[in-house]
């Protein structure tokens, strides 16, 4: 009997750590699931969480997928995706950039809303009659969360998305600056090395020039020269043409 119980115990152990791992995988999955932009996302925290909240749900998390103690293949891609999202929360910069894609969202989501009561007479006598108290509560309601949660992640992407063209086409300028530099450099490298070459050949060209000089135009010896044409006006030097006689 006590050989039974002991047997069913350590049973539920396994089970329980079975759980537990499958738990584990779970969250590693979750987190590399999560849209990539968003760090609150991977956290599972509400857009309004402090930076203490920020840290302690880091050491929550954290714990569940660190590699040492959990097994799945990519705990560690899903650990650096925790680590990298609780320093991005954490940055004042990174942080008040993310902020403000969630008021734009809010922003969106409102002038949606206040389109939506223009057609709906009893919402928005409701909402004129309790001061905004209604779009208080309505904007608390897991509808209006999830709705942000999407604007969010439209925002931040288009928000990437001219981020990288814009670099894409920094990159490509600086690369014809580059190229434009090198071209000038190459231009002027063979002006220098043309330059060099003409001085170095400086004194034989004064040197030929004056052996020119000395010889003028005088045939080499045993040159022979062509005859002169014969004309009848002993005057000139062409061909003169056929006199009519009388």
């Amino acid at each position: 009997m006590g050989s039974t119980a002991a047997d069913e115990d350590q049973l539920l152990k396994s089970f329980l750590a079975e759980v537990s791992e499958a738990e584990r995988d779970n969250e590693v999955l979750r987190i590399l699931g999560c849209f990539k932009l968003n760090p609150f996302e991977h956290l599972k925290l509400s857009f309004n969480s402090s930076p203490d909240e920020v840290k302690k749900q880091y050491r929550k998390l954290s714990l569940l997928v660190h590699p040492d103690k959990c097994k799945h293949p990519q705990a560690q891609e899903a650990f650096g995706a925790l680590a990298k999202a609780q320093q991005l929360l954490l940055d004042p910069q990174e942080r008040g950039y993310i902020l403000d894609q969630v008021t734009a969202a809010k922003e969106e989501l409102r002038a949606k809303r206040k389109k939506e009561l223009k057609k709906d007479s009893a919402s928005k006598i409701k909402s004129q009659v309790d001061e905004g108290k209604y779009e208080e509560q309505y904007e608390r309601s897991e509808e209006f969360q999830k709705q942000l949660i999407i604007k969010v992640r439209e925002i931040l992407t288009d928000k990437e998305w001219r981020r990288r063209k814009m670099q894409m086409r920094i990159s490509e300028e600086e690369g014809r600056l580059k190229k434009d530099e090198e071209e000038t450099k190459e231009m002027w490298k063979r002006k220098r090395e043309h330059e060099e070459k003409w001085e170095e050949t400086r004194d034989q060209r004064v040197s030929s020039w004056r052996d020119f000089m000395k010889t003028g135009k005088k045939a080499r010896k045993g040159e022979i020269k062509p005859p002169k044409l014969k004309t009848e006006d002993p005057n000139k030097s062409y061909v003169q043409r056929p006199v009519k006689r009388a």
